[in-house]
């Protein structure tokens, strides 16, 4: 078994766990240039509120700093951007799944970002 597919698996336990609590999931993907994160509804057929380092608004106030999308302050304006997408869209409780990343670094950064901004995990 590889990297990947322990991550995987990690994250199918997770997702497990979470459809049996029937709550709002904010799942998290990271590769080494960006980071994605989005609210799926419980069912999980349809994404309620996205946000990631592609986005032009977050293009903009990362421009002129190194590394742009792939480090801990571009991965907390995330999370800061979904919650005020979130609290918009009227979510404020979701189940928090890193889709079997280790939480530090930039899912810890997301997650702490997404806090503050109103979320509750």
């Amino acid at each position: 078994m590889n990297k990947q597919d322990s991550r995987l698996r990690r994250a199918r336990q997770t997702r497990a766990r979470i459809a049996q609590l029937k709550a709002n999931r904010l799942t998290v993907h990271r590769t080494n240039l960006h980071v994605y994160a989005s609210i799926v509804s419980p069912e999980g057929d349809r994404v309620l509120v996205s946000a990631s380092t592609v986005e032009a608004e977050i293009r903009q106030s990362l421009a002129g700093v190194s590394g742009k999308g792939g480090n801990i302050n571009a991965a907390a304006l995330v999370g800061k951007r979904l919650a005020e997408k979130a609290k918009a869209a009227g979510i404020s409780q979701v189940a928090f799944d890193r889709a079997g990343f280790r939480f530090h670094g930039r899912i810890k950064a997301l997650a702490e970002a997404a806090r503050e901004g109103g979320l509750q995990f």
